[in-house]
């Protein structure tokens, strides 16, 4: 009899799983993909921007493990969670536990910042509630979320089958929010002028708040609140002006129906004023921005707490002043706390400042807002929590975890990696930076191009072997730009002055205009700081930021470039109908679908079914609208093209249109010339979406041009095409200002502000100014050993 437990080896059957089996992988751009991971390795998934690494990788192996760990939940749960779909895939073994690390931004909420996402506010309440002077109360005493309530009534209480009842007379219930700026720190003074025109009625539109037209409910609920409309503003009486800036929340009656009046100004606190603006959209945002004037709040002085909060201290400090630290100080003043009784957790408040540290992120504050994190930042952040985690045999996924990071740093980031594999977890990265993929146990290379072009495997085995194929990557593995032999001439300066945002001290510089000028430091440097607050709002200058591109399904390339609006019209034109015939969204639409191209059918708990619209074939479009065509091509083929292809229709011939090529050429000059004009948002790639919204921005008038860390997502092949956009950008007479770390792009620059030494409270001074050559020859700074590393031998074995 053969022992169920064993194979025909001999062996233990469970050691055989040590795969994850993909076979027929078809998510977006992938081709029917095969691939064997193996368990408990570090394995990086390479390629050009585009090449199908992220489908791979978070499209399929992630995505069916979080949707399999989901269905052990109850019927109950999953009611409460997000439907997943099947990934289109054959067959998925080996699947573990995943857990995947992204470079999403973190919510832009105002009312989270560092400590509450870490947990370390958390912890440091729980700390004051303990062992701070005076005692004050429970945890919540010490949270700028919770307000102090205070009730009194009659409490009921069931106890032995009978109820009890207690009279209760001002019981508080301690809070930590300062009363004064509802915990945001921050008050705003709002201009009335602003919002509304006293010369005008309600009826005639004297109201300029965004989304306050009196054509709709609006109009009848102020007209139910009694306010008269035909009456300009500037006549009303004081209750009256009262009833229409400051009424609370009244029920009223329009007819027939219960709804809610309020007055604007708590009505614009709660939609527009308690929101982050970066959240806002543009003429919202604009709007707020025009109208309110923000200052710290003069109760709280920023700190967001109430005074009971800031009156009790541990060793002289109250929480405010421990959030407002450097993390790295932090961890200093903890190693000096030795309260009895604590002391569980103070070790595991040690450990996370520590993990903050280890990570590169020692120069934060517990205060800062997360929504302020770069994507490289609030990634790492995330990694914090997994850094001390007792789990094994969990597939960790991380998506290009060195962004953001200096060379410096990207050495200790590859030692983390390889810590979390060494515990016995699988560890899946997507990254395109040679220092990352050396350290690979296995390389999966994908391509050979992008979008229709790649999907496929072209290498898998080990990084010598990927180094000795003749895949895009592997030829390119050992690229180095070489420096410049001549430099351009600047042809003028941004004179900044006395720079003190957040960590700089007092900084004078001039950046050069008429050149491609690199930003560059350690992570935390004060880069940003500089750039963004003392250049990027200066007049002339355009800016393009790491900010991600938002959209739904229905959003695509020609709709977020603005290219479908001329395209719809010289449709219009050619057929002599209305240009509203061409959109998907509007007349056009496909009446099953309502222009989706599919049809998505709720199952309740189980998976949602998406299926190919049968009345359109999921084109999107009514069959009479296809009947209209432009040089001799449909919308739904129009939309169907990649920009290369719609270059040439609308370049020339009878379907010439101007405008739409114009846009086409921007796009084609940032590198996407194979992505789908109809192609939805969510399924192009960091690095596509990026050079997405850099072309958008080509077409802005502004002599300066900024950007922050656009090799974000790139290929080494990709960096090549970026390098060319900028000279011809440079060349056609505009500034470019860039903040980067990559080393490629520092090599090609006229050039160069390092800041640092270091980061936080170590950083904020220029520490070297000069061209590459200048930089490399100095070799004292961080940046200036890297970048001397990195040319070789003066720069002169380039590839």
């Amino acid at each position: 009899m053969v022992d169920s437990q064993t194979d025909h080896e001999g062996g233990p059957a469970a050691d055989r799983h040590d795969l994850i089996r993909v076979q027929g992988a078809r998510v977006n751009n992938l081709r029917d993909v095969s691939v064997e991971v193996p368990k408990r390795r570090l394995t990086v998934f390479t390629g050009v921007s585009g090449s199908g690494k992220s489908s791979l990788v978070h499209g399929t192996i992630a995505a069916e493990s979080q949707r399999m760990i989901n269905e052990t939940y109850s019927a109950f749960l999953q009611g409460f969670m997000p439907t997943l779909a099947r990934p289109e895939v054959d067959v998925l073994e080996g699947l573990t536990t995943a857990i995947v690390v992204d470079q999403e931004r973190m919510g832009a909420n105002p009312r989270s910042t560092v400590g509450t996402v870490t947990d370390a506010n958390a912890m440091l309440r729980i700390l004051f509630s303990r062992v701070g002077k005076p005692s004050i109360g429970p945890p919540t005493a010490f949270a700028f979320n919770v307000p102090t309530r205070t009730a009194s009534g009659v409490m009921k209480s069931q106890k032995g089958g009978a109820e009890q009842r207690t009279v209760v007379r001002e019981a508080v219930y301690q809070g930590g929010m300062c009363p004064r700026c509802d915990g945001t720190g921050r008050t705003s003074d709002i201009d009335l002028t602003a919002l509304y025109d006293d010369t005008r009625s309600l009826a005639d539109g004297a109201l300029t708040v965004p989304g306050y037209s009196m054509d709709g409910w609006y109009g009848r609920i102020f007209a139910g609140a009694g306010l008269p409309m035909d009456k300009p503003i500037g006549s009303f009486t004081a209750k009256e002006l009262d009833t229409l800036l400051h009424a609370p929340p009244t029920k009223i009656q329009v007819d027939g129906v219960n709804l809610t009046f309020e007055g604007l100004i708590p009505k614009m606190q709660k939609s527009m004023l308690s929101k982050d603006l970066e959240a806002l959209q543009p003429h919202v945002r604009r709007f707020v921005e025009r109208a309110t004037t923000f200052s710290t709040c003069p109760e709280c002085d920023g700190t967001r707490l109430s005074r009971e909060a800031l009156s009790s201290r541990i060793r002289g400090a109250n929480i405010a002043d421990l959030c407002r630290m450097q993390v790295s100080d932090l961890a200093a003043w903890l190693r000096e706390v030795d309260e009895p009784g604590v002391e569980p957790l103070v070790a595991g408040l040690r450990h996370l400042v520590d993990s903050f540290e280890e990570i590169g992120l020692g120069y934060l504050s517990l205060d800062r807002p997360a929504g302020t994190l770069s994507g490289g930042e609030a990634q790492r952040t995330k990694m914090i929590r997994h850094l001390g985690s007792s789990l094994t045999d969990v597939t960790y996924v991380f998506d290009e975890p060195t962004i953001g990071l200096h060379a410096h740093d990207v050495e200790r980031m590859n030692a983390l990696l390889l810590r979390l594999r060494d515990k016995g977890n699988t560890v899946l990265v997507v990254e395109h930076k040679p220092e990352a993929i050396a350290i690979a146990d296995h390389v999966v290379d994908l391509g050979p191009g992008a979008g229709s072009a790649g999907g496929t495997v072209c290498f898998e085995g080990t990084v010598a072997g990927l180094r000795a194929s003749d895949t895009v990557t592997g030829r390119h593995l050992d690229d180095r730009a070489r420096l410049k032999d001549a430099v351009r001439t600047p042809t003028g300066a941004i004179e900044v002055r006395g720079a003190a945002t957040h960590n700089l001290r007092d900084v004078d510089v001039d950046i050069p205009l008429g050149v491609l000028c690199v930003v560059t430091g350690v992570a935390g440097s004060g880069k940003t700081s500089l750039v963004h607050g003392s250049v990027a709002a200066r007049d002339d200058v355009v800016v393009v930021d790491q900010g991600p591109i938002s959209g739904s399904r229905r959003s695509n390339p020609a709709t977020y470039t603005g290219l479908l609006d001329p395209v719809r019209k010289a449709f219009a034109k050619a057929n002599g109908v209305k240009p509203a015939l061409f959109s998907s969204n509007s007349e056009g639409a496909c009446g099953a679908c309502n222009g989706a191209g599919v049809i998505y059918t709720e199952l309740g708990i189980m998976e949602t079914v998406e299926s190919t619209c049968e009345e359109c074939g999921g084109r999107r479009f009514r069959a009479e609208v296809l009947e209209h065509t432009l040089g001799g091509h449909d919308i739904a083929e129009v939309l169907a093209m990649s920009v290369d292809e719609a270059s040439l229709l609308f370049g020339e011939g009878e379907a010439r249109t101007p405008a739409a090529s114009a846009v086409l050429e921007r796009l084609v000059d940032v590198g996407l010339g194979y992505v789908r004009l109809g192609q939805p948002l969510p399924t192009l790639s960091g690095g596509e979406r990026q050079r997405l919204k850099l072309a958008t921005h080509l077409k802005d008038k502004g002599g300066v041009l900024v950007l922050d860390e656009p090799t974000s997502g790139l290929h080494l092949a990709d960096v090549e095409q970026l390098l060319g956009l900028l000279d011809r950008i440079v060349d056609a007479g505009r500034s470019v200002v860039v903040v980067e770390h990559h080393q490629a792009l520092m090599a090609h620059a006229d050039w160069i502000l390092d800041l640092g030494p270091g980061a936080g409270h170590e950083g904020g001074r220029v520490v070297f100014e000069g061209t590459p050559a200048q930089l490399v020859a100095d070799a004292s700074t961080l940046t200036g050993q890297h970048l001397a590393a990195y040319v070789g031998d003066g720069g002169t074995t380039a590839r």
